[in-house]
């Protein structure tokens, strides 16, 4: 062997070495991010699945409604504050004489309905439905709430209905979360596929199953 094929030899085994280094450095990162995704959003995972099969069904899963209502009449300063307002929030005055009185938490940034005959605040939640009337002459309120029981509350939580905005932060991290976690997890499949045949086969058909039932089943 002449001496500069021993030099290209030794120099594609370099190349070589660095490549075999390169890929298990980037192997050893895609499995570190695939677990942490998978631990951030297992619990997310879990609801969303188990809830989707709720959604799925929701018709057939019987639920219990609970109806709440309570009355109190309002006092003439709490009245009166309501009158001068007029439009936008609920006073503050009435927002804590509601706490007090009827028990129910109004959020100042709650939309109130006002009108020449009472203020209404609509305060639906996940899983429920409530809501405040205030007469501006009389100062009688009424407050009813319709809870329509754990399933419902789930559902709505996978559906972010009325879940507020730290929920709707949470789904978008969640997303992105899960986002991570196919992603390396397409990346370890490319990187092991060659010794498990049936790796894209498998993908393909996660991809067509879907694909044909939403162009010929979905009506």
């Amino acid at each position: 062997m002449s001496s500069s094929e021993a030099v290209d030899q030794l120099a594609e085994r370099a190349r070589a070495k660095k490549r075999a280094q390169t890929r298990a450095a980037i192997l050893r990162q895609t499995v570190r991010w695939h677990w942490i995704s998978a631990a951030i959003c297992l619990a997310g995972m879990l609801l969303f699945a188990i809830t989707g099969v709720t959604l799925n069904h929701a018709g057939a899963i019987e639920g219990s409604p609970k109806r709440i209502e309570r009355t109190a009449e309002a006092p003439e300063p709490v009245v009166q504050a309501l009158r001068a307002a007029g439009e936008g929030a609920l006073p503050a005055e009435a927002r804590r004489w509601a706490g007090e009185a009827l028990d129910v938490r109004i959020p100042a940034s709650a939309p109130v309905e006002w009108s020449e005959e009472e203020a209404y605040v609509a305060l639906p939640g996940p899983g429920s439905d409530a809501w405040v009337s205030i007469d501006l002459g009389s100062g009688e309120a009424l407050y009813e709430r319709t809870d329509r029981g754990p399933v419902a509350y789930l559902n709505d939580l996978h559906k972010g209905r009325n879940t507020g905005a730290a929920w709707s932060w949470f789904i978008d991290i969640f997303a992105l979360g899960c986002v991570v976690f196919c992603v390396t997890g397409l990346i370890l499949l490319q990187m092991h596929a060659h010794a498990r045949r049936t790796t894209w086969p498998l993908v393909a058909a996660g991809l067509i199953i879907p694909l044909l039932l939403a162009l010929f089943l979905i009506h």
